[in-house]
């Protein structure tokens, strides 16, 4: 038996970062493009955006409770490769809307601009439907390939393809609009997912099953399944072995009501930063998506996220290996420390009004928080459920995100255009008009992770695993 174990596992962790980037690229498309290219010639408004993006959300939360489910049942290899398809061709499509609306607008009694809404609402249904799937087979590959304790830092090394995609998107997405049209930053962005296809069949196989995997690597992977010295029942394990718990009964573990709380009160945090930071640049400073000034304040402030981020991974690490903590207590501390990190957005309207700097850096302080708590909310469910039935989890919490994420980001979109009309006669901590609803909105971010660790804590104490 060769003693050296192979590391094929960090290999397939690099393809599930880059999956994850592309996702996030996608996502931001819209985003980055919406205020500046496709609202002048749409004449859409705050609420049309909002409604877009909370849809969006809203469909990534119902489709999401049956993704998991889907992944289980399908498998990684397969499951995952799907998604990939399904969100890229609706990224694509959304190059066409306007070409749609405006040969619609000539049949239907409706204006092109009303039309092509409807037509980003569809598309977006397309990109949700695929994206849904994106971390529940992401965090069933990394229960497959790695051990409790290795979970959180491959999670975060992953999910920081969430920040490497908003971080690259503002350097690319304003600059295709600008040279090739909007519709086509949708086309090239969207076919990168095609190309990720091809590597994911080339290289991934369970651990089990794979090549590139020796006995070394598969035992080390397998440490917490079987004592020390049964290396032989390790290799042969896979979650295929393992019973699935019924779907229904999911919601009967207090440990499932946990990840829900995490992900409810949270993600709707992230996802307003995502969609709405280069809309609050332009509004607040006058900085188009595509203007030097603007693509540098959001590279920043995901150049912090991912910096920072990817640290996080390691702290539950660290109480496990060098505190001796058990791994759900190491990761519940870890996560506590990163509730704090969001309380920041706080500051981010008082002193945006000296410079614009200061809430991308605190932007960034609370996404580098909100990725570093994600890893681990996220590593959580491997812990407590057996393999076969993380994806299912996975998808019943990011439903609870999503539905979350959903009022955030449709509220913000009307609570802003609402303040925008009432002008000097809404106000709130010493602003007016729509700089008073991004300070209300940023106060709500900024109180939420602490919430969710609370409730967290009080549905599951200390480490309880389920084995049925």
């Amino acid at each position: 038996m060769n003693n050296i174990k192979t590391n094929w596992r960090w290999w397939i962790c690099s393809l599930l970062f880059v999956a994850t980037m592309v996702n996030y690229m996608d996502r931001q498309v819209l985003s980055l493009t919406w205020k500046d290219f496709i609202a002048p010639e749409f004449g859409w408004s705050s609420a049309d955006y909002g409604l877009i993006t909370g849809f969006f959300s809203l469909a990534y939360a119902g489709i999401s409770l049956f993704a998991g489910r889907f992944i289980d049942w399908m498998g990684t290899r397969k499951g995952y490769l799907i998604a990939i398809f399904v969100w890229s061709l609706g990224a694509c499509l959304h190059a066409v809307c306007g070409w749609g609306a405006l040969r619609m607008a000539s049949l239907l009694t409706l204006t092109a601009g009303t039309l092509s809404v409807y037509l980003f609402l569809f598309c977006r249904f397309v990109l949700a439907l695929g994206e849904a799937g994106n971390f529940p087979a992401a965090i069933k590959v990394t229960a497959e390939y790695f051990p409790r304790k290795d979970r959180a830092l491959a999670t975060s090394i992953f999910n920081a393809g969430a920040s490497i995609g908003a971080l690259l998107a503002p350097a690319s997405i304003p600059y295709l609009a600008r040279l090739f049209g909007w519709e086509m930053a949708f086309i090239i962005i969207g076919a990168l997912g095609f190309v990720w296809m091809f590597f994911w069949m080339s290289m991934y196989e369970k651990p089990s099953l794979s090549r590139h995997v020796n006995e070394a690597e598969l035992a080390y992977i397998r440490q917490d399944d079987s004592p020390v010295g049964s290396e032989t029942v390790a290799a042969k394990e896979t979650s295929a072995d393992e019973p699935q718990i019924p779907f229904l009964r999911c919601f009967c573990y207090r440990q499932t009501w946990s990840f829900i709380a995490g992900k409810f009160f949270t993600d709707g945090v992230w996802w307003f930063f995502l969609f709405w930071a280069p809309a609050y640049f332009s509004d607040q400073y006058g900085y188009r998506s595509d203007s030097p000034q603007a693509v540098m304040l959001i590279f920043v402030l995901y150049l912090i996220v991912t910096l920072l981020s990817i640290g996080g991974g390691y702290l539950p690490k660290y109480f496990v290996e060098k505190r001796g903590m058990e791994a759900y207590a190491g990761r519940m501390r870890a996560m506590l420390l990163f509730a704090f990190f969001p309380l920041t957005a706080l500051l981010a309207q008082p002193l945006g009004v000296y410079s614009a700097w200061f809430p991308a850096v605190i932007i960034g302080l609370a996404g580098a928080g909100h990725q570093s708590w994600s890893a681990n909310l996220y590593s959580t469910i491997g812990d407590m459920f057996p393999r076969s039935t993380v994806a299912t989890i996975t998808g019943i919490g990011t439903m609870a995100g999503g539905i979350a994420s959903f009022a955030i980001n449709w509220g913000a979109g009307l609570f802003f255009d609402y303040a925008e009309a009432q002008g000097s006669q809404f106000s709130f901590a010493g602003f007016e008009g729509k700089e008073a609803s991004y300070m209300i909105v940023f106060c709500l971010c900024a109180v939420g992770y602490l919430v969710a660790w609370t409730v967290m804590k009080s549905l599951v104490p200390r480490f309880q695993k389920i084995t049925e």
